[in-house]
């Protein structure tokens, strides 16, 4: 078996230990920027809901204003994002390349899209189910936590899964500016270096760290959607 790998990735086979570095960066990434969009985008989603024309708290002015910036956020391709904040990066964390700055932009490209994810999830929540919890004296906090977010938990996983799988394609994606991962394997040591076994193996490994994220999320809806029904 070693000798197959050896003979089929040649270029590879000399490189294993930076494929377990750069496997781990692309993780360290993912859990990071993850940790911290979800956070982020729950609260601006959840602003977007009840700001809104039919929200608890209607603000058209905060609405827009938000709207505006979502939309912005989505509509900006990530390869342009890293370039044009690299110097609020290199402010932020004193340097433009390796895995701690190129998480910034993969944060800020991503609060933006689970935001809106986070939002339309949350309007799907029945209205009456809504207005039974206002007649009954709930408090806006309440609604938002026993409410919406209790009842929209199982859409939220899959949104939450989906935006995930979506960074990762955005770690890999960073590796051409030298973000680190195997992103950085894949176009740096393979593609730049003609070494297109270092590549196919950058992919296998990037598919496989998918394909467990995909298998975890899946696991933790079916957990929900069970102890539901019990």
């Amino acid at each position: 078996m070693l000798d197959w790998i050896n003979h089929t990735f040649p270029n590879a086979a000399q490189q294993w230990p930076d494929f377990w570095t750069a496997t781990l960066e692309t993780l360290e990434m993912t859990v990071i920027a993850a940790i911290i969009a979800g956070i982020v985008g729950i609260l601006i989603g959840i602003a977007l809901l009840l700001t809104g024309d039919e929200g608890l708290t209607p603000n058209k002015i905060v609405y827009v204003l938000l709207d505006k910036i979502v939309d912005i956020g989505r509509s900006i391709p990530f390869i342009i994002l890293l370039a044009v904040i690299m110097p609020f990066t290199r402010l932020l964390v004193g340097t433009s390349i390796g895995t701690t700055a190129v998480t910034v932009p993969i944060v800020i490209g991503t609060i933006p899209f689970f935001a809106r994810q986070v939002q339309n999830v949350l309007l799907e929540v029945s209205p009456g189910v809504i207005e039974a919890a206002e007649a009954m004296g709930t408090s806006n906090l309440d609604i938002i936590f026993r409410v919406y977010l209790k009842e929209g938990l199982v859409s939220l996983l899959r949104a939450g899964n989906f935006t995930v799988i979506n960074l990762i394609g955005l770690t890999a994606m960073a590796g051409i500016v030298g973000g680190g991962g195997l992103g950085n394997m894949a176009v740096q040591q393979g593609y730049q270096r003609g070494a297109t076994d270092v590549t196919l193996l950058s992919l296998i490994f990037t598919l496989v760290i998918v394909f467990v994220t995909q298998l975890l999320g899946n696991l933790a809806i079916r957990l929900v959607t069970r102890g539901r029904k019990l």
